[in-house]
């Protein structure tokens, strides 16, 4: 099936690019490219496509408020394609929040040559954002995710477990909702999420913020693991857990990246399968493409306990359902009960203890 988009950007010379990159494509083609959201607005109506790409900067209306609109009425997949998606990381993570599937940076120089570039990036994200499910947003902005009265561990709060989570596309939005159902006494709590380098700081320090009952960073490499902390990985290396005596600490590798990621999902649970086994429990959210699932598998022989997210309410079944494909899953739960059945399994590990090695 040939995804169809609309292209939505007052440059015409990025109109031109992208129009070429996308019909360059043997599965893309461009239905349609609007210089405002006015504009775009009726070529929605008549044409129907399966993507939009959209700026920020725009005249007549900006591209957050045309996206909240838009997601209201008549949502459907967004990719972000702005130059100031990597500058204004917030406005990038406010996208996010309104809806957009994904956001990709536009080059600062030499526009015509970097964006050719990335003509394999972009049609990556299109190729996800065309599978992606999106949801209506309700009248007054973004859905607030009330904090869920989680259970705590009491006792169980203890430094000698560890819960390491991974995602991609839609991943933001699925880390907050998980991070507000659990208690501020669980396990710390490491983070690979995709993302650039630019918007990491900022997107631990939202979380942060939302987050009350647990301290959300980014993490720095070195500093030990505890209770009711959250690590976010940086976006520029991957993120791994290591033992230094009695204690869990962070440690950040600038290494390659591994399946086409850096920070990847694979080398976070690879290391918590080595360092924690049997006092582990994974999480893997939404996400395209395959990374974490080795890894989740070796956490599982291990002796940890993995949980996938449910098709229904991933934005992208991807990364979930290769897990379970390979068998590195123990659960599938809807997000919105991943929390408390991860409480209920500390719960009832045995001896009140944790999983001890």
């Amino acid at each position: 099936m040939t995804i169809k988009v609309l292209i939505v950007d007052d440059s015409a010379l990025i109109r031109s690019l992208l129009t070429e990159i996308i019909n360059d494509q043997p599965d893309m083609e461009v239905v349609g490219a609007a210089p405002d959201p006015y504009v775009a607005r009726e070529m929605i109506k008549a044409l129907n496509p399966d993507v939009l790409t959209l700026d920020v900067e725009m005249p007549r209306m900006d591209g957050l408020s045309f996206l909240e609109r838009l997601m209201r009425l008549r949502p459907m997949p967004v990719l972000m394609i702005s130059s100031l998606t990597e500058a204004g990381s917030e406005i990038a993570l406010r996208a996010l929040e309104l809806g957009a599937v994904d956001f990709i940076a536009k080059p600062k120089l030499d526009i015509a040559r970097s964006i050719q570039a990335y003509g394999e990036e972009i049609a990556h994200k299109i190729w996800s954002a065309a599978r992606a499910r999106v949801r209506r947003l309700q009248a007054g902005g973004v859905d607030e995710v009330p904090p869920r009265s989680a259970r705590g561990l009491g006792k169980m709060g203890t430094t000698e477990k560890i819960l390491a989570v991974g995602a991609s596309t839609g991943g933001t939005e699925a880390t907050r909702e998980f991070l507000l159902q659990l208690p501020p006494d669980c396990p710390g709590i490491l983070i690979a999420q995709h993302m650039p380098a630019a918007f990491t700081k900022n997107y631990a320090k939202r979380l942060n913020d939302v987050c009350s009952r647990l301290t959300v960073k980014e993490a720095e490499g070195g500093e030990r693991v505890l209770p009711g902390h959250v690590y976010i990985a940086p976006g520029h290396s991957h993120l791994l857990l290591r033992r230094s005596g009695a204690n869990y600490v962070t440690e950040l590798d600038h290494g390659p990246p591994v399946n086409r990621h850096r920070p990847s999902v694979d080398v976070l649970f690879r290391s918590v399968a080595r360092c924690a086994a049997v006092n582990a429990i994974g999480v893997i959210l939404t996400g395209m493409g395959r990374d974490g699932a080795e890894g989740m598998l070796e956490m599982k022989q291990a002796g940890a306990y993995n949980f996938a997210q449910d098709e229904a309410s991933c934005v992208i079944f991807g990364m979930p359902k290769v897990a379970i494909e390979v068998g590195g899953v123990d659960e599938i739960v809807p997000l919105n009960g991943l929390g408390e059945r991860i409480v209920t399994r500390l719960l009832a590990s045995p001896g009140r203890g944790g999983y001890r090695v």
